[in-house]
């Protein structure tokens, strides 16, 4: 090989990374083109007005930045709009589709990504994408075992905390054996969420975390022939602690809120939330007592991450991008943090971040009863989905109540 030769073929090699991220910003500019205009009917739970107050935030960014309207469209339940979009494709509608985007993980993922409802891969090609922490939060990569593949976003962590007022519970119970021991003491002073509702079943799945010997199982999908034997100390657990629950397990507050105004009005002394900040920031809010702290299990508690996905038949794609890149801003995700608006965990590298932007979130008052990121203990993976919608069912059959 001559030597130009060479020289060329090292200049060839030296340029050939900067091409994707050439090709990435002029389709970039086509994407903010075509999506200035629009309005986005973003489809997510609505039961808490902070996280409605921060999506309406979000919009106003959008429409400043972008021009980009935003419409939340509030869910009781991420299976009313899943339920749309198979409607949608039941009818043969391939384009315009009501939902343009949508909060969504676990077996509504699943779902929708098997039965092709989902447009993508689009999420490695947004320009804030390589702002994730795909390697320190392998939950940005996996929703409940199943690998995203580029067709779901990440905007948010999660991680399982128990919530209780300390100036009624000294010593909280840390261990499986002693929330049982400290329920059985205190009765109607714990309940939790009535499953299908998705903390509820969270609930179920770390009682079965801390019962089963070897909870690997759990990633995998569910062995009809093997499940009544895992779960059967599962259910014989819920049978000892039901008539020592809040109203002696007759009945059951509907989500997350109920149980945290239940934790408020001090009917229950003990909660729990998959948002490690929500007692911070309902503190902050005035909600709730400024003696409320919270803890974790010993050996960890289940963690995960709160995802936006595309539609296949979405009427504005192009703004439904611009929209899951702003939620990965480092200024939107450092106000998400904020304890005083949601307390969300950043999924973020903050390492990686320029010094301006690690600057936010180094300035954020996590507050009163957040725990420090270091003492959070293990995030536990998420079970395959398919757990999700098995163990639901069951105690629907058990233990069902009428709201």
């Amino acid at each position: 090989m001559q030597r130009r030769d060479f020289g060329r073929l090292l200049s060839g090699l030296a340029l050939t990374p900067l091409l994707p991220r050439r090709a990435r910003a002029a389709g970039w500019e086509a994407t903010l083109d075509e999506a200035r205009g629009q309005t986005v009917y973003f489809h997510a739970w609505g039961g808490d007005p902070k996280i409605n107050a921060f999506l309406e935030w979000v919009g106003g960014q959008a429409q400043d930045r972008y021009g980009v309207g935003l419409v939340q469209v509030k869910l009781a339940a991420t299976t009313d709009a899943v339920a749309r979009v198979q409607a949608e494709q039941a009818a043969g509608i391939v384009t315009g589709g009501a939902v343009d985007l949508v909060w969504i993980n676990g077996e509504n993922f699943a779902a929708m990504k098997q039965a092709g409802l989902l447009y993508g891969p689009f999420a490695q090609g947004l320009p804030n994408w390589p702002l994730v922490d795909t390697a320190g939060k392998p939950a940005t990569m996996t929703d409940f075992t199943l690998p995203t593949e580029g067709f779901e976003s990440p905007w948010a962590m999660a991680q399982l905390v128990f919530e209780y007022d300390a100036a009624r519970v000294k010593v909280p119970p840390q261990t499986l054996v002693a929330f049982e021991q400290w329920i059985t003491d205190n009765p109607g002073r714990f309940t939790y969420p009535q499953p299908p509702d998705y903390l509820g079943v969270t609930f179920l799945k770390q009682l079965l975390y801390g019962l089963m010997k070897d909870a690997s199982v759990l990633q995998s999908p569910v062995d009809e022939a093997a499940y009544p034997a895992l779960t059967a100390p599962l259910w014989a657990l819920l049978d000892r602690i039901h008539p020592a629950l809040w109203r002696s397990g007759r009945a059951f507050p509907a989500n997350e809120p109920a149980l945290g105004q239940l934790l408020a009005d001090g009917e229950v002394f003990i909660g729990f939330s998959f948002n490690p900040g929500r007692a911070s920031a309902e503190i902050a809010a005035g909600n709730l007592a400024r003696t409320v702290r919270t803890f974790t299990l010993t050996g960890g508690t289940i963690g995960n991450a709160s995802f936006v996905a595309i539609p296949f038949n979405a009427a504005h794609r192009a703004g439904a991008e611009v929209i899951a890149n702003l939620l990965l801003e480092p200024e939107v995700q450092a106000r998400a943090q904020d304890p005083a608006v949601l307390g969300f965990q950043t999924v973020l590298d903050l390492a990686a971040l320029p010094p301006e932007d690690r600057a936010r979130f180094d300035a954020l008052d996590l507050g009163l009863a957040t725990l420090p990121p270091d003492q959070l203990g293990p995030a536990l993976l998420e079970s395959h989905a398919s757990w999700t919608t098995r163990l639901a069912a069951d105690w629907t059959r058990r233990f069902g109540v009428a709201q």
